[in-house]
């Protein structure tokens, strides 16, 4: 049996994670509409009503626009911790009692042969986490929506072999773009987004020997490019001693095509 997953949508326009084993099938977040959200498990062949659960990270629109409406479609149960459901009263239609769950931050929650740890990021949500997946001995980690990188963190995602990390923004075009200076604060700050820069530097960190795959994820669709990304993260982990192509590749994601299925090997 093997771990598999596609990065259905990433960036600020909406965000899904598909993960599955033998025996389960996990949807990370629902930023987008219901439709959409069929038009993605059609595009990876895969059926909604085949998965296990929802699992939420918070409550931001970009990550639970569809949830709702998808979860009572497909019948599916939801998992999010008390303050995330609390600050999704009101967003996501009514949920029947039996398809409501509590996932606590810091806990792993076992789904079958898949145990799912989940850990708190900074940002600024009610208790926003992400998730490590465990599967015979391989390590997937989804890590997106963070002002920094903190030391627990890093010390959670240690040497996965492979990783779906936020490269939100590049820091010059943020700073001469559009947006408002309270919008770019907040971007900017412990509890906003992680830039390439700073992404690179906390994958150094982390990458182990066994990582073979980096998805750089939750572009910015005013602040960043995908090539400006890799080849930002590129720059700096060349200058931190790490051997893209040789040990590891880096990836994109796109805010509306998923990726293809990759098993984590």
């Amino acid at each position: 049996m093997t771990l598999r997953f596609s990065v259905l949508a990433s960036g600020s326009t909406g965000n899904a994670i598909y993960v599955e084993t033998g025996q389960k099938r996990l949807l990370i977040d629902a930023g987008l509409s219901g439709k959409k959200m069929d038009e993605l498990f059609a595009y990876i062949n895969r059926d909604p009503k085949e998965l296990d659960g929802i699992l939420v990270s918070h409550e931001h629109s970009d990550h639970i626009k569809g949830v709702g409406v998808f979860a009572r479609k497909h019948k599916l149960p939801i998992y999010a911790n008390e303050k995330t459901w609390a600050a999704m009263d009101g967003h996501l239609g009514t949920i029947p009692t039996e398809q409501k769950f509590v996932f606590a931050t810091g806990a792993v929650k076992t789904f079958g042969d898949l145990d799912v740890e989940s850990f708190g990021v900074s940002h600024d949500a009610a208790e926003p986490m992400f998730f490590t997946f465990h599967h015979e001995g391989k390590k997937l980690v989804l890590a997106t929506d963070m002002g920094y990188v903190s030391e627990r963190i890093k010390g959670t995602i240690k040497g996965a072999d492979m990783f779906i990390f936020e490269s939100n923004h590049d820091l010059n075009m943020l700073r001469m773009g559009r947006y408002p200076w309270n919008v770019k604060r907040r971007i900017l700050s412990d509890v906003g987004h992680v830039s390439n820069e700073d992404a690179a530097l906390a994958l150094s960190e982390v990458i182990g020997d066994n990582t073979s795959r980096i998805y750089l994820a939750h572009l910015s669709l005013d602040n960043n490019m995908k090539e400006l990304a890799r080849l930002s993260v590129e720059q700096v982990l060349k200058e931190e001693g790490q051997a893209i192509g040789e040990q590891f590749e880096l990836y994109d994601t796109d805010p509306h095509t998923p990726t293809a299925l990759a098993v984590v090997s």
